[in-house]
């Protein structure tokens, strides 16, 4: 019978363990661990100018409604605040057309 001593690769990360290549997912994992910390970077930096913005007068919760909007297509933008306008209209937090005149 054998014993976990007696199959190869066990014991090191480098060789097969029960179909896993040990190599192959410490690559990945250390890609991976990797790309996390420059994201990290990334939103640190992103924070900063977030910061610099608003210390020269810009509101940074509107900023990021602007970033937001600017990522969808802009028929599919029309078609969102067309149905923002008419669900205000229809709470009462927008007044009627015509009743604008």
């Amino acid at each position: 019978m054998a014993t976990k001593k007696d199959k190869p690769g066990i014991g090191h990360n480098s060789g097969h363990f029960g179909g896993v290549n040990g190599e192959a997912l410490r690559q990945y994992i250390e890609r991976i661990e990797r790309l996390n910390e420059e994201k990290k970077i990334i939103g640190e930096d992103i924070t900063e100018v977030f910061a610099e913005a608003k210390g020269n007068g810009f509101d940074p919760k509107i900023m990021r409604k602007i970033i937001a909007e600017r990522k969808i297509d802009a028929s599919e933008r029309d078609e969102t605040e067309t149905m923002l306008d008419l669900y205000r209209t229809a709470l009462g937090m927008k007044p009627k057309a015509d009743e604008d005149e």
